[in-house]
């Protein structure tokens, strides 16, 4: 998490209309930055990482707010606004061209295995339905 990074994801923010909207594509725009960060072969230092993020959401929104917090959110049907947004996905292949836009259903379905992992329960609902279609949709489906 770099003063690069955090600039791009403000400015993601900062096009969101209202302080509602706003925060919630901060929220999935350091969320999947997050998940592509994990998105390598070398060992990744948990901790050292969960509190930069943490440290970032904190000074950004305030308390109350950890990556374990955004990635819940963009694991459930509360996400469903930001990711199904014209204007969030353009925002953010502007200011966030390190995460492909084209990646965004394999970094959520990702986030769900997770979620599935710890809850034990199968991933279902309008995300795991819009991951789906998105996929079937995609070139060289």
């Amino acid at each position: 998490m770099n003063k690069l990074i955090q600039d791009k994801l403000l400015a993601l923010m900062h096009e969101g209309r209202g302080r509602a909207e706003a925060t919630d594509w901060f929220r999935v725009g350091l969320g999947l930055f997050y998940l592509a960060a994990l998105m390598t072969e070398e060992a990744i230092d948990f901790k050292k990482v969960d509190r930069e993020f943490n440290r970032f959401l904190y000074h950004t929104l305030g308390q109350g707010h950890s990556i374990a917090s955004v990635l819940q959110y963009m694991s459930g049907e509360k996400v469903m606004p930001t990711v199904e947004s014209a204007r969030f996905m353009d925002a953010f292949r502007r200011h966030c061209p390190e995460v492909p836009v084209d990646s965004i259903p394999f970094l959520l379905d990702l986030n769900l295995g997770v979620a599935k992992n710890i809850s034990g329960l199968d991933p279902a609902g309008p995300l795991a339905d819009w991951i789906a279609r998105t996929k079937a949709s995609a070139p060289g489906s």
